[in-house]
């Protein structure tokens, strides 16, 4: 399984055939006029054209201001202020405003229905062999306020050690944004205040969002602040905000009311926008947590279910998941990944198949979604495993049996053509001297 394998791309050149052209015209001129609707079609309306332009200037400016706060950072005014900064392009910054502004709430029967339960999806047989995987220390879910507590704590040592302290904040500034925090806890619809949309492009955004109180923020307002942080900050920052923020409002609603508000559902939906911040900020750390049980796991797995996610980040997130200690709810990620069925490297191939090894000698009992994320593995991938990876496969299910599941795995693996790595790995070689005769027409 060490061994360096190289993928062989498999293209199909099958032609494309726009709209319009002579592949099926039978020779014979268009006796009548192109109808009005016709001659429409062919070309874009100016409306389309005007939005697909406005898009394209949006998440241009999205690039470049992401690049202005990762590269320049403000020097000058740290001591006691903080600098908002000056828009340039006025006009365009209204139209972002608006477009975030234009946020109506969700409406009655959103929020009743939207409650997200998945009862049905929930086995309590599978659920109690599940637990058996799980940490029964009850850690505790690090939240923005623990870490700026920990910098205060940082800055009194720092001032005894006569060493640069955190910049203090202004007091009008603290004022403001506390104010800002009373509107977010009872915000329901309408527009964001101002000085809100300014956070991320601050240096000190995790103290000033501090002062704003999120853990009190109203469902629609945790909505609307992760459409802003998700559009707006470089994926190390909003990761911060997913981990420490989003992600234990999320759990704690769960825990609560055994279910999930719409807007904190389409507030991780959102945050699926940034993938790369979504598996680090909010996927890795509730599976690292050791406490991750199925009813949150089904609720957070139907979005990446539901929603598209770029194969490089679902490859990284499946060798990241492998690689983790498992805790049951794992495969249940796992699972819905490989259902994925992207084109996986081998690289990742290899390391699934080292994560199902390792319980070769487990002696708990492994829950069904194990024995299913192994099904999955193998229906999906079984023609890219090497013959050595299937026996051991075998073997493995021989020790870890299920009535119902085993025989299905022992089908596709058995009943799969062997790929073996010289013929993957082997390169087309050619003969100048055996060259097959083409025929060719007479004089």
């Amino acid at each position: 399984m060490s061994k360096k394998r190289e993928r062989t791309r498999i293209t199909n050149p099958e032609p494309f055939l726009p709209l319009g052209s002579d592949a099926f015209s039978t020779g014979k001129k268009r006796s009548k006029s192109p109808k009005h609707h016709q001659v429409e079609d062919k070309l874009v309306p100016s409306t389309v054209s005007a939005k697909i332009l406005k898009e394209a200037l949006l998440q241009q400016k999205e690039v470049q201001r992401e690049e202005d706060n990762d590269n320049n950072v403000t020097d000058h005014d740290t001591g006691n202020k903080i600098v908002f900064p000056q828009s340039h392009g006025r006009k365009d910054d209204e139209n972002v405003d608006d477009d975030i502004d234009d946020f109506e709430g969700f409406s009655e029967t959103q929020s009743q229905s939207g409650q997200l339960n998945f009862e049905d999806d929930i086995n309590e047989e599978d659920e109690r062999l599940l637990d058996a995987f799980l940490s029964k220390d009850d850690r505790p879910v690090r939240t923005l306020a623990d870490i700026i507590v920990k910098k205060i704590k940082e800055k009194d040592a720092q001032v005894l050690t006569g060493e640069r302290p955190i910049p203090k904040l202004d007091d009008s500034i603290i004022e403001l944004y506390k104010g800002v925090g009373k509107l977010l806890n009872k915000y329901t619809s309408g527009k964001i205040p101002k000085a809100f949309k300014h956070v991320p492009s601050l240096q000190f955004w995790e103290e000033v969002l501090y002062l704003t109180e999120p853990d009190k923020w109203s469902p629609n307002a945790m909505y609307q602040a992760t459409r802003i942080f998700a559009s707006n900050m470089g994926v190390k920052k909003v990761e911060r905000f997913y981990k420490f923020v989003l992600l234990p409002r999320v759990r704690e609603d769960i825990r609560k009311n055994k279910r999930l508000h719409f807007a904190l559902y389409q507030s991780l939906k959102k945050a699926l926008y940034k993938p790369a911040a979504f598996n680090k900020g909010i996927l890795f750390p509730l599976c690292e947590s050791r406490t991750c049980n199925l009813r949150e796991a089904v609720i957070v797995g139907s979005i990446i279910e539901k929603v598209s996610i770029p194969p490089l980040h679902s490859s990284v997130a499946l060798l990241k998941l492998a690689e983790m200690e498992y805790y049951g709810t794992t495969s249940y990620f796992t699972k819905l990944l490989i259902e994925k069925k992207y084109a996986l490297p081998y690289r990742v191939l290899d390391t699934l198949v080292a994560h199902f090894m390792k319980f070769y000698g487990e002696s708990r009992v492994m829950p069904v979604i194990w024995h299913q994320s192994l099904l999955a593995f193998a229906q999906r991938y079984k023609n890219e495993l090497r013959k050595e990876d299937k026996d051991g496969l075998n073997t493995l299910v021989e020790r870890q049996r299920h009535n119902l599941v085993t025989p299905e795995i022992l089908r596709e693996l058995n009943n799969s053509p062997p790929t073996p790595l010289s013929v993957v790995n082997r390169t087309i070689q050619e003969d100048r001297f055996d060259i097959p005769d083409v025929p060719m027409e007479e004089d």
